[in-house]
């Protein structure tokens, strides 16, 4: 988790003035934590207060109980925690119908494919101890308000690359299940760099995303990767540094300056998840 909120603060400079290479200062005081970081740590919360927490990886691959997934607590848990921590950051960057959706008071799904579900689901990818638990824990967080099947695709895609990551499964496995299932990402980051445009849906950026983590060689590389591109450039590093936390881990340097940007409230249940 802690790995998405890294590339979000490292790219939340970049995303109304994009940098299109990968030489730039990584953290600097004019960084800060966005909607992005917000909500990702909102869905953790919810999580574990769902029953879920940082799988073990003895955990990994096991079926027990997998069948038995209360996808609706997980759901209500998802609405409520988006809703009480969001409302406590209103102008941390929340896109219009997202903001109507945490204020109003019957909040309903809005058929959204923006690339919010996929910026913050990184903690289902960590909780599930199997394939098929992170595609119905990314599905339950996400279509409470991303119900279009876009949006939760995205989420989906986003979930199972962190899953099977930390499953063991290499790159090249990854990449032909994402492929298969999800996205056919036939460029390179070079291919792009120059043309790629701000793109706020899940299937104009998750691709991009995935792509930015295939190419890197370390969890700093990609977010560089995920920023050289320009677009969403917040959102962007934010599911880059899911995935690639969950392939590279993150270093210590990196994990421990968030705790700079993150008030006590936010920086609490970041460190409630990482014991549990």
């Amino acid at each position: 988790m802690i790995g998405a909120i890294i590339g979000d603060i490292v790219g939340s400079r970049f995303e109304w003035d994009n940098y299109r290479a990968k030489d730039f200062e990584f953290m600097t005081e004019d960084c800060f934590p966005t909607d992005d970081s917000v909500m990702t740590i909102s869905l953790a919360k919810a999580l574990m207060e769902s029953g879920y927490g940082l799988a073990d990886k003895s955990e990994l691959g096991t079926t027990d109980g997998a069948d038995r997934i209360d996808t609706q607590l997980v759901s209500d848990n998802a609405i409520r925690y988006m809703r009480e921590i969001g409302t406590n950051y209103p102008h941390c960057g929340y896109g219009g119908r997202f903001f109507g959706w945490i204020f109003d008071e019957v909040p309903m799904p809005y058929n959204s494919y923006g690339n919010g579900s996929a910026m913050r689901v990184s903690a289902a990818g960590f909780a599930a101890r199997n394939l098929e638990e992170a595609k119905a824990l990314a599905k339950a967080v996400t279509e409470v308000t991303h119900n279009h099947p876009e949006g939760i695709k995205g989420a989906e895609a986003t979930a199972v690359a962190i899953y099977m990551t930390r499953s063991g499964s290499s790159k090249d496995e990854i990449e032909d299940y994402i492929n298969e299932f999800y996205y056919d990402i036939d460029f390179t980051l070079d291919d792009i760099r120059d043309t790629y445009q701000f793109n706020e849906s899940c299937q104009g950026t998750v691709p991009q995303a995935l792509e930015a983590f295939f190419e890197a060689d370390s969890y700093e590389d990609a977010i560089r990767n995920a920023i050289s591109i320009g677009g969403d450039s917040d959102t962007m590093a934010a599911i880059t540094g899911g995935i690639a936390e969950a392939y590279f881990g993150v270093p210590e340097k990196y994990f421990n300056a968030v705790e700079y940007f993150l008030d006590d409230d936010l920086w609490g249940i970041v460190k409630e998840w990482y014991n549990k």
